[in-house]
Order: structure tokens, then sequence, then C-alpha cells
């Protein structure tokens, strides 16, 4: 087993996450919201509530899940510019893994109907953005959800299957977990893995230094396992209904 040659941030082991949290309400006029942080990444994550579906899916007998992301100006050491032309390539990129993920949670007869649009917009950055925009996002979705089933919307909150994601890199030849910005800039490899229920919805792992041997890649997904059974914590420390609802 190698040995880190780096003290991590917040005095963490190989296998440990960053503090994290999340702070509901954080903008009272959207439908559910919330600030997900984990170290000094931050994420607000809204949901705007639609009483219709895409056109595809029309007659289909299914709602939807969708998001959104971007980063805000001052959210990186040097400002980053507004996408007002259209999204970036990468961020497109990150929206679409976000959505995918969400609608993992429920299935989407059960809110037939209805468009679940959630905005995740990066407040500060310090690596793992789309990560905690995922986990974030989740928990927004489901105390939209049960906002939904306080004003009737829905019959009853459908089942859920509870939804996080983690980032892991290989640095200096060593798996880690959940990386700050200062160790995802120097890994040799990066990856993003989400998970519900306990299955994996995805897993994007890259090589940027050199390849990922067959154990590196199990040591990872163990972190990764282990990084989100962690953050489900946020799902059992939710309030059954959603305050303020």
């Amino acid at each position: 087993m190698l040995v880190m040659k780096r003290t991590r941030s917040y005095d963490r082991p190989a296998d440990g996450l960053r503090p994290f949290r999340v702070q509901s309400d954080i903008q009272p006029q959207a439908y559910a919201s919330l600030l997900i942080s984990t170290g000094k990444t931050q994420v607000i994550c809204a949901v705007s509530l639609e009483e219709k579906v895409p056109p595809f899916l029309e007659a289909a007998g299914k709602g939807w899940i969708t998001a959104e992301y971007g980063m805000l100006p001052g959210a990186t050491s040097s400002r980053n510019r507004r996408e007002d032309g259209g999204r970036s390539g990468r961020s497109m990129e990150i929206q679409r893994l976000i959505g995918r993920s969400l609608r993992q949670m429920v299935d989407l007869p059960a809110i037939d109907g209805y468009t679940l649009r959630v905005d995740c917009d990066v407040l500060n950055a310090d690596g793992g953005t789309r990560t905690a925009a995922i986990t974030g996002a989740a928990l927004a979705v489901r105390a939209a959800l049960l906002r939904m089933v306080g004003e009737q919307r829905l019959p009853v909150l459908p089942p859920l299957r509870p939804v996080a994601a983690v980032s892991v890199g290989l640095v200096d030849a060593v798996v880690l977990l959940d990386l700050d910005y200062a160790e995802d800039s120097q890994a040799e490899a990066d990856g993003n893995f989400v998970m519900a229920d306990g299955a994996w919805v995805e897993l994007q792992v890259s090589a940027e230094g050199r390849p990922v041997g067959d154990d590196e890649l199990l040591l990872m997904k163990d972190y990764a396992k282990k990084g989100i059974a962690s953050l489900l914590s946020l799902w059992r420390a939710a309030t059954d209904p959603a305050p303020g609802y």
C-alpha cells in the first residue's frame, strides 16, 4: 500500500470526505432549494416546477426531471465568464450527467404531467462541483416531491432511490477520495461515481497522466461506495415534510 506524500485538506485520510452540510430554503421563491457545501465547494440547487412535460413525452404517461449547470463568475480564482452565448461543452456534459442521475431517483410515471427543472449554480469551486451538484440536486428534488404531496399535486410520495455522487482520483500513485482543486489539478487520473440506492448509475474515470490499473480502479470504487454511504446521511437527516412546506 502506497503512503501519501502530502497532507490533505482538513487533515483527512486517503478515504476521507471533506466536511459536508446542507442549508435548506436558500432561495425561498424557488419551489425547493438548498445550498450544499463540500469543503470549500458550494453549489446552489433550486427546483422549478412546471405543469407540463417535454413534447417527446406528451401522452407517454410520464413526468420528467432535467437539470442545468453553471458556474458563477466569482466561483473561481480568476473570473469565470458567463455562458451568455450558450452552454459550454463542459457545462452541457455535466448537466446531462446530473439529469441522468436525478431520473434514477423516481419512476417517471409517478410524476406524470410534471417537469422538475433543477438549476445547479456553483457559488464556490474547489473541486468536486459536479458531484456536489448531483448530491444536492437529488435532495432538492426530494424536497420538491414532498411539497407536491403537501399541495396534493401527488397523492403520496413515490418510492425514492437515494442518489449521491463523489469524486475519486489518483494522485502521486495514491487513490484519494473527494479531491479538492489542488489534488484534482495534479491527478494522474480522476473519476466521478454516482450511485442510486446502492447500485451504480454512472462511473466516469479518465486517465490524465497514465492509465489506471485494475487494482486501482477497484480501490477507487470501494472508496466511492464508502464516501457515498456517508453522504447519504444527508437523506436520513432530512425531515418529513421538508421544512417550510
